[in-house]
């Protein structure tokens, strides 16, 4: 004889797919054009938690409810919807045991903290922009040293016009939107989106030649927020780390 399906199983079950449903339209809903960036960010911010904590909750005593009632159809999606609930709720619980290391208060960084390159042809009008291309200053600039010491310009022995090209095409293969490229001088700006959220990110590169030596200088900078949960750090360091491969 067929056990009959369980109303409280059905009814978690389609709860928890909504539930990641909702939660994925919030991290990449800037993506399909739903909202900007910040406001999905906003709403991961406050609401993942209430509504992974809810789930598991409510799936937790709904698995008991079945175990007590030995409804199997009822277990296995209680079941499902506790891993759900769980899984929404692994990013609070790893940070609870691993802490992330506070992202410091500022969103330029640069290889070049005493000069850093000059955006010439993306300005305070782009799109969503709610921070300034103007370089803050020295109060910035120690921020970053103390943050991230080893952030420094790229050394290479390329000629500067094949320092050029590779830096162009590292920044194409990323994914980055050319906005112009400057052979002439050795500069081209970009723009690049988060994975998640998709915030967009102004980027300068420049190359100065050297004696025998070619030195390159990345300065990436958020359109909003004031702090860059360390975004534009990790572009850098990805761009250097590829660059030297």
């Amino acid at each position: 004889m067929n056990q009959p399906s369980s109303r409280t199983g059905t009814l978690l079950f389609f709860t928890s797919i909504v539930a990641v449903l909702v939660i994925f339209t919030m991290m990449f809903g800037a993506r399909l054009g739903f909202w900007p960036p910040i406001v999905g960010f906003g709403y991961i911010r406050n609401y993942l938690n209430p509504i992974a904590y809810t789930l598991f909750s409510f799936s937790v005593l709904g698995l008991i409810y079945n175990l007590k009632n030995k409804n199997r159809k009822g277990i296995l999606k209680t079941v499902f919807a506790t891993f759900i609930g769980l899984a929404l709720l692994s990013p609070t619980l790893y940070s609870l045991v691993k802490p992330k290391k506070r992202a410091p208060a500022i969103h330029d960084i640069t290889t070049n903290t005493l000069n850093p390159p000059l955006f010439l042809v993306l300005d305070d009008s782009r799109p969503g922009a709610k921070n300034s291309l103007v370089y803050s200053g020295e109060e910035t600039a120690k921020i970053q040293q103390q943050a991230y010491p080893d952030i420094a310009p790229i050394l290479t022995n390329l000629s500067s016009i094949e320092s050029f090209n590779k830096a162009l095409k590292i920044a194409k293969d990323k994914g980055w939107d050319i906005v112009i490229e400057d052979p002439k001088n050795l500069r081209f700006e970009a723009t690049a989106k988060t994975k998640i959220f998709a915030f967009e990110d102004d980027i300068v590169v420049v190359i100065t030649p050297l004696i025998r030596q070619s030195r390159i200088d990345i300065r990436s900078v958020s359109r909003v927020g004031r702090s860059d949960q360390g975004a534009n750090a990790a572009r850098i360091k990805d761009f250097i780390t590829t660059f030297n491969l």
